[in-house]
């Protein structure tokens, strides 16, 4: 049969086949169900009845109108406020173990190695460290004198509950945030900083000229990754506090499993889907037009 074909026929052939069941699965699980949450989120679905109601815009006006709901963002903006900082203390040791540092290579692995234990492992390992009376943080604390802050519940506080399990995430993740930025230092040709270095650039001056501008791109992709972790952040909380004290602790995402696993709002859950869906793009899409705009010096 391909005798008779011309060459580039052959190739296109080729090529198309190989596509082919790639993009049956995507269609068949990313965008096929992504199309049916909409609809759903349309109808009063009780996630098990044959009738779904139609609601038309009900769902999506109780999402924005109810306080309890939408308010829930609030709590994630801990995870937001320690992903920068992840990000920050990230670079810090990328540039510092990516220099002629003996060891480096054991230290690279002592920092990487949280990210590859298990969520759920973490956290209930982090369940010991906040404990009140016999958590290894407050023992410290009362250690080295400071038995005030040492009786803290850092779990059971409202006010610092988010911040605590947003640490959790620091610990595990700025490893692998790590690992990325390392290897956007070794893709920086040595050539600019010898030329620096003869033009008398301080180790400042060439951090703030040559190195983080040439991260930029990867900097701009670990934010990205920042951004919708701290959007969609569900095990640490879920496994730590289930949302406690009083819901101090709940995310938009545990609200969404709550809404549709344990009351049977299957509409309303599809509807708080495509809203978190909608708000990461509108978030991300912020990020990267600011981001543009001072690497254009605008």
């Amino acid at each position: 049969m391909f005798g008779t074909l011309s060459y580039k026929a052959q190739k296109n052939i080729i090529i198309v086949s190989f596509l082919l069941v790639p993009l049956a699965l995507l269609l068949l699980f990313t965008y096929y169900p992504a199309l049916k949450l909409v609809m759903f989120s349309f109808t009063d679905w009780d996630g098990y009845s044959p009738e779904k109601p139609w609601v038309g815009l009900a769902n999506y006006r109780e999402v924005f109108t109810n306080p309890d709901i939408f308010g829930v963002f609030a709590h994630n903006f801990a995870y937001f406020v320690m992903g920068i900082i992840q990000n920050i203390i990230a670079i810090y040791f990328a540039v510092i173990l990516n220099s002629r540092l003996r060891g480096r290579n054991f230290f690279r692995l002592l920092l990487f190695l949280p990210y590859i234990m298990n969520a759920v492992a973490v956290a209930f390992m982090f369940g010991y460290v906040f404990d009140t009376t016999q958590g290894s943080l407050n023992l410290f604390l009362q250690s080295i004198g400071l038995a005030k802050l040492g009786e803290t519940s850092w779990l059971g506080t409202a006010g610092l509950v988010n911040y605590s399990l947003a640490s959790t995430g620091l610990w595990r993740f700025m490893g692998y945030n790590m690992v990325i930025y390392i290897a956007a230092l070794q893709a920086i040709p040595r050539d600019m900083y010898e030329a620096a270095k003869i033009d008398g650039a301080g180790a400042m001056q060439t951090f703030w000229r040559i190195t983080l501008p040439n991260m930029k791109p990867v900097i701009q992709l670990n934010l990205f990754l920042t951004v919708t972790g701290a959007l969609e952040v569900f095990d640490l909380p879920f496994v730590l506090t289930k949302g406690g004290p009083a819901g101090a602790s709940q995310t938009y995402v545990q609200r969404v499993m709550e809404t549709a696993f344990a009351y049977n709002h299957y509409g309303l859950a599809s509807a708080m889907s495509i809203i978190l869906l909608m708000f990461v793009i509108i978030v991300v899409g912020l990020q990267q037009f600011v981001l543009s705009r001072g690497g254009n010096g605008k």
